[in-house]
């Protein structure tokens, strides 16, 4: 379990970042309410998790299937869940299946996972999942997602033949060290507008998620509605250590 200072720590930083995003909205003409905060709790114990949703906060995101179909379970039901890492198709089944309550998937990179998702919400007979489409707009060969070239490629087959899917928008991740910000930012906000030209959405009403513990506040500005937010909240990651 977390210690209880550390758990008065996380809500504390968790008001701080929720008024930083609400001032980086306002900043720019937006709409606070239009940007998510998901409070990415990958490797934090339950205790901790539940602490922040006492204090009110609902939405959350994990990065492994086998941590989030762990927590979920252990957690209210009224929790809105957002899978934040990156999904193989093979382990679409076992997410949906092990959270009921998952709002959104965010690395939807290639039709094949996207099929996997479709057909699994199908079976399971729950309402539609939001997905995103994942960009890979630094370039890096580790990184997931899909060539921007792609994007509306990959967004028409998920609007079109994923009958059970809601295409929701983009997300990106951006370098390790915010090198890339706001280059990444700039190269997502263009893939939205074509993804919106081309399939006739309504920019307005089309997601980006954006913008992690370093950057997210010049990602609201430049149009995120999602930011992934960790260790600014929760502190710093706590990896388990790797036998020699």
């Amino acid at each position: 379990m977390a210690a209880p200072a550390v758990e008065a720590t996380a809500a504390t930083a968790l008001r701080s970042v929720i008024l930083r995003a609400r001032k980086a909205a306002e900043q720019v003409g937006r709409d606070p309410e239009r940007v998510r905060v998901i409070a990415v709790s990958k490797t934090k114990p339950v205790s901790l998790i539940r602490q922040i949703y006492d204090a009110g906060h609902r939405c959350f995101g994990e990065n492994y299937v086998q941590e989030i179909i762990d927590k979920a379970p252990q957690l209210p039901e009224d929790i809105e869940w957002h899978f934040v890492g990156h999904l193989q198709s093979n382990k679409a089944k076992t997410l949906l299946t092990g959270v009921p309550n998952l709002a959104m998937v965010h690395g939807v990179d290639g039709e094949k996972v996207a099929n996997h998702l479709d057909r699994a919400v199908s079976n399971l007979g729950r309402h539609p999942l939001k997905v995103l489409v994942q960009v890979n707009t630094s370039g890096e060969v580790s990184k997931s997602g899909i060539e921007p070239s792609s994007v509306v490629g990959l967004a028409r087959h998920v609007k079109l033949h994923c009958p059970n899917l809601v295409f929701s928008g983009l997300m990106t991740i951006g370098m390790p060290d915010y090198t890339s910000t706001p280059e990444n930012f700039r190269t997502l906000s263009n893939c939205r507008a074509d993804v919106c030209k081309a399939l006739g959405v309504a920019e307005d009403q089309f997601e980006l998620s954006m913008g992690m513990s370093g950057d997210f506040e010049q990602a609201i500005e430049m149009g995120s509605t999602n930011v992934r937010v960790g260790s600014t909240i929760f502190g710093p990651r706590e990896y388990p250590k790797k036998a020699t």
